[in-house]
């Protein structure tokens, strides 16, 4: 296999000979054409006014022919012959007269009426002949004949094509030394940018390729430092989730095996410890299970599993949500109030959008503080709908807003394991909006508190089939 280095090379080379030789043929080949052209011409006006002047002599004779020439001055050809209507030579400067003439042109002038031109450039003069006939009252008398040997114009065209040729090979000769520098500046500057592709590939994210230029080779090299940056990014985020995940897996499990242990260790614990030690291990089960099927949702969500959506009332879901919420709120000693308005129709899954209303409006009851309150809103604005869950509690800082999303982020880690979260019901809600093409944010409340706003496509008339 060829490498490209050699296949670019080889290309602009061919591409430089086929130039060449057009530099090397085109000039020789206009050039000759227009001296056709010129030679016509004047062959043509020669051999006209010769067999005008010879139509109106009496008779054609050797000397009458020579006199009629001296007297129009028509020299400097290299032969010059006047054939009778029946072709015998009456003059011809170069060979014997009264014999029938033998040249080809000469006769096709008499028995078919017309000229005939012929030019050549052999390897030392153009040479070019002219044939055409004579004429009185319509009828042919004969025929003239003018041959030129010009020996200076093809000089001067050879002359042309050697420098040409001269100037090719110098051309030729700079253009492949320039192609090859820049050929192995470029593959140079491609092969840097392999070998830092292969260094990240082997596991250095941090790696950063040394981008020069303005081109494309280094817009691509920038493109390439983006991707790596992101992936450095991912990595990271992968790594602090494993460690996060496990951590959240381990906590409870620990909890499960010491309480255990000290059931199966102590032989004289009453009974109703052993039902409190039960208990715990069941919250911690509890913790565990809804730890793993949280992962589980956002893993089906990484691996971009399609939502399967139908016409979905928002407000209706929102109701079921409140239906399993409003114990909760009661025990914290929150006011949970909602208005939901009608019409609140969007293209989406029943399941997803329960969770989004049922985990903000969940965290915003559990961050909260005793007599505090938490609003549910379901609304159409325009062409979405629009949830917001307002509350009155603990709030969060503006600086971990950007953070909240970010799976097992918490604002406060204590706070959040004594309210029994993981981290994992916001970065649930962000995918689950985004899975709609919606859009989530947030905010505080006035004058304390925290407001999430999720705004979803509303469905359209021929979605909803109404």
């Amino acid at each position: 296999m060829h490498s490209i280095r050699f296949r670019f090379f080889a290309f602009i080379a061919a591409l430089l000979l086929v130039l060449l030789l057009l530099l090397n043929t085109y000039p020789l080949v206009s050039s000759r054409d227009a001296v056709y052209e010129e030679k016509r011409s004047s062959l043509a006006a020669a051999a006209s006014v010769l067999a005008s002047s010879l139509a109106g002599l009496d008779r054609l004779s050797q000397e009458s022919v020579a006199e009629v020439l001296t007297f129009l001055d028509i020299s400097g050809y290299s032969r010059i012959l006047v054939a009778d209507r029946g072709g015998t030579v009456v003059y011809d400067d170069h060979g014997a007269v009264g014999g029938r003439t033998q040249i080809a042109d000469v006769l096709t002038a008499l028995d078919e009426s017309k000229t005939v031109f012929r030019s050549r450039l052999e390897e030392d003069a153009f040479r070019s002949s002219y044939a055409a006939p004579m004429s009185a009252q319509g009828a042919i008398t004969g025929a003239v004949y003018l041959c030129e040997h010009d020996s200076e114009r093809a000089q001067i065209i050879y002359g042309i094509q050697e420098r040409i040729r001269v100037l090719s090979v110098v051309i030729g000769v700079a253009a492949l030394i320039v192609t090859g520098v820049f050929v192995f500046g470029m593959m140079r500057r491609l092969q840097d940018l392999v070998r830092s592709m292969r260094v990240v590939a082997a596991g250095d994210y941090a790696y950063r390729h040394a981008v020069k230029g303005r081109d494309e080779i280094s817009e691509l090299g920038q493109e390439f430092n983006q991707l790596t940056e992101r992936l450095e990014t991912t990595e990271k985020q992968r790594r602090r989730f494993v460690s996060d995940a496990s951590h959240e897996l381990k906590t409870p499990l620990a909890s499960i095996r010491l309480l255990s242990d000290s059931i199966v260790q102590s032989r004289n614990m009453d009974a109703d410890t052993v039902r409190e030690f039960a208990a715990d291990i069941g919250h911690e089960a509890q913790r565990l299970q809804r730890t793993t099927e949280d992962l589980l949702d956002l893993s089906r969500m990484d691996d971009g599993m399609v939502l399967v959506t139908e016409p979905t009332d928002v407000s209706r879901v929102a109701e079921d949500a409140l239906v399993l919420l409003r114990p909760l709120a009661k025990e914290r000693d929150v006011e949970l109030r909602a208005r939901l308005e009608e019409g609140c129709v969007i293209l989406g899954n029943p399941d997803a959008l329960f969770k989004i209303i049922f985990n903000l409006t969940e965290n915003a009851i559990k961050y909260n503080v005793p007599g505090g309150s938490v609003e549910l809103l379901v609304r159409v604005a325009d062409s979405s709908v629009e949830i917001e869950v307002a509350d009155t509690g603990i709030g969060i800082p503006e600086e971990d807003r950007l953070n909240i999303f970010d799976r097992f982020y918490r604002v406060d880690k204590a706070r959040s394991r004594a309210t029994g979260g993981n981290g994992l019901g916001l970065s649930i809600v962000h995918d689950a909006v985004q899975a709609h093409a919606g859009s989530i944010t947030v905010g505080p409340n006035k004058p304390q508190g925290s407001k999430f706003v999720v705004s979803l496509p509303r469905a359209t008339k021929e979605e909803t089939g109404l």
